[in-house]
């Protein structure tokens, strides 16, 4: 029979569960930005209508279940974790929301077009960047897992196992992101310049989307190392 952590079960209502909810609707959010970028090269502005409310949607859930869970964070000392440990995760999780929110908010506020042949690496970047948040909602999915093995043992390896795999993955995106951002530049006298500066800034924030996620899972990592 596996063995638990007798502090975790001291808590009379666990925060780890409502940060887990947090973090599938994050990743809902953040499992938009593929249909919303297919939608901008197909030209298709109802389809990208459509993922901006939705992506809207899900980070004000996501906002619902941060709040809440701020007002009701158990503040025991008998709390298996620091509990600003606990709201600097939250708050990771909730950045990549919100960096969705803003690149649905600038594809819809202006127009958004390139060159064709950037489209593909574009829709390529994208995906990889998502796939960082997925890869980052399996290790959140552990969390309670950690919790009743008090942060040691089997499970605490397998955790930090899979933090090394996401910081590979999202290595790979930094790498995507370079390249992209290197072809803009070599687009610049096809384009005006401030579309140059505002795909700059897209790029950047499409790599934010995997970056926040690698924060979560260093933070992770942060406590089983306490």
């Amino acid at each position: 029979m596996r063995s638990t952590n007798p502090i975790a079960s001291l808590l009379g209502s666990s925060p780890f569960k409502p940060i887990q909810a947090h973090m599938r609707v994050v990743q809902e959010c953040a499992g938009e930005m593929p249909g919303l970028f297919d939608a901008l090269f197909a030209g298709d502005q109802e389809a990208m209508a459509a993922a901006k409310e939705r992506i809207f949607t899900k980070e004000q859930e996501a906002d619902e279940i941060k709040n809440r869970l701020r007002a009701h964070l158990p503040k025991s000392l008998f709390m298996p974790v620091d509990r600003r440990d606990l709201l600097e995760l939250l708050e990771l999780q909730d950045s990549i929301a919100n960096t969705a929110q803003d690149i649905a908010g600038l594809m819809m506020e202006r127009d958004m077009s390139l060159p064709e042949e950037m489209a593909e690496p574009t829709k390529v970047f994208v995906r990889g960047c998502v796939d960082t948040c997925a890869h980052c909602g399996k290790i959140i999915e552990e969390l309670d897992e950690l919790v009743e093995m008090g942060f040691r043992g089997r499970e605490a390896t397998k955790v930090e196992e899979m933090v090394d795999e996401l910081n590979k993955i999202e290595d790979e995106t930094d790498r995507m992101g370079m390249d992209l951002a290197r072809t803009l530049f070599s687009k610049e006298d096809e384009m005006k310049p401030v579309s140059v500066v505002f795909w700059y800034q897209m790029i950047h924030w499409i790599g934010d989307l995997a970056d926040y996620s690698e924060k979560v899972g260093d933070r992770m990592r942060l406590l089983i190392a306490r």
